[in-house]
């Protein structure tokens, strides 16, 4: 059963860093595609950084130079490095992968940016 548990949301200060975290049951190392995506309020779900193939990132240009992806394998966890956090960086973050052939989500996690 694949299950993926997002952690390292909060309440910060505009400039200010996190860094999220996606535990999961699975060998992310062997995973065609991880990622990380966003929603924030009345707006879509967007992509935030992903990795495809195990060696491919793909990071916004809303957030480039700011938030860097990164994986331990070992660990089975996928992480989200986000600095400079700006207001319009809020809403909720949620972590994917896609297992053969499925997507599967974690339940998300907070993040609100105070200007």
């Amino acid at each position: 059963q694949v299950q993926l548990v997002e952690s390292g949301g909060g309440l910060v200060q505009a400039g200010g860093s996190l860094k999220l975290s996606c535990a999961t049951s699975i060998n992310i190392e062997s995973t065609h595609a991880m990622g990380w995506y966003r929603q924030a309020p009345g707006k879509e779900r967007e992509l935030v950084a992903g990795v495809i193939g195990g060696h491919t990132t793909h990071i916004a240009d809303s957030v480039q130079g700011r938030f860097t992806i990164s994986r331990d394998n070992a660990k089975k966890t996928l992480f989200l490095q986000m600095n400079s956090l700006k207001p319009e960086d809020t809403g909720a973050y949620y972590c994917k992968a896609r297992v053969r052939g499925r997507d599967y989500w974690g339940q998300g996690t907070q993040v609100t940016v105070s200007s």
